[in-house]
């Protein structure tokens, strides 16, 4: 049965995508998907949502974060808050890069504790919808998610440090 909790959101603007996210990454408990193209600045670069991410990882050894970046060159040159999170928090949090046959997707997906979904069909765009427990949704997501982890490769540069 697909049902939509009452705290279904529809999306329209990055202000609404990124209070959506945030929301999402507070009632995280245990772990964060995030499949991006570019780490989304005006969604994901901002103190509460790495603040909110942090907390997650620091809550439980169990904690996992996963994020899948498309293309990561412009968010690494700009020292995105996120990437330096990750580069502090190591064990926490793991970046990789789909592989080519991966990166023709033109989706955008966030998604908490195997419940949780941000939705975007068209990661250019800021039209989606979101809602903190649409599991069947998220659960279909996190396959999809799984499958693209598990054929990509680790992106060295999210672990460099800068001087």
């Amino acid at each position: 049965m697909n049902v939509r909790s009452p705290a279904y959101r529809v999306l329209t603007s990055s202000d609404q995508n990124r209070d959506a996210a945030l929301q999402l990454a507070r009632g995280a408990r245990i772990s964060l998907a995030l499949f991006t193209r570019d780490l989304e600045p005006a969604i994901y670069d901002n103190q509460d949502f790495v603040t909110a991410v942090q907390q997650l990882a620091l809550r439980s050894r169990y904690s996992h974060i996963r994020i899948l970046v498309i293309d990561p060159t412009a968010a690494i040159k700009d020292g995105h808050r996120l990437i330096e999170l990750g580069r502090r928090l190591s064990s926490f949090i793991e970046f990789r890069r789909p592989t080519p046959e991966q990166v023709k997707r033109s989706d955008t997906f966030l998604i908490i504790d195997e419940s949780g979904l941000l939705y975007r069909p068209m990661s250019d765009r800021y039209e989606g919808y979101a809602d903190p427990d649409y599991a069947f949704e998220a659960r279909t997501h996190l396959r999809e998610f799984d499958a693209i982890w598990e054929q990509s490769e680790s992106e060295s540069e999210f672990r460099r440090l800068g001087l």
